[in-house]
């Protein structure tokens, strides 16, 4: 299992929009897409200065799983226009972890 794991920021007055487009959006048009190996994804949110951080972290099968998401340089962000309208920054690149261990609690 592979988590890629991206990082975007947004001014406080555009935060509940963009929860909301991804929510509505962006998530459901991953999920109708039926990649194979593709195994979903988390957000998080928390406030940090001036700024309302997001992180995503998808669930891959395979190096490959996220290739048929994001292309051959998977690694690059995949942030779909109406999304950056709404960001103030985000990462250009994503980063991939194996996971080595997971434990339900």
């Amino acid at each position: 299992m592979i988590g890629r794991i991206w990082h975007g920021w947004t001014k406080p007055e555009n935060a509940d929009a963009y929860e909301n487009l991804l929510r509505e959006e962006i998530f459901s048009s991953i999920a109708s897409r039926n990649l194979t190996g593709y195994n979903g994804i988390q957000l998080l949110r928390r406030m940090v200065e001036e700024e309302v951080e997001f992180v995503t972290i998808m669930w891959f099968e395979s190096i490959e799983a996220i290739k048929k998401f994001a292309g051959e340089d998977y690694e690059t962000a995949v942030v779909p226009a109406k999304a950056r309208q709404l960001l103030k920054r985000f990462d250009e690149r994503s980063q991939h972890y194996e996971v080595r261990e997971k434990l339900a609690y």
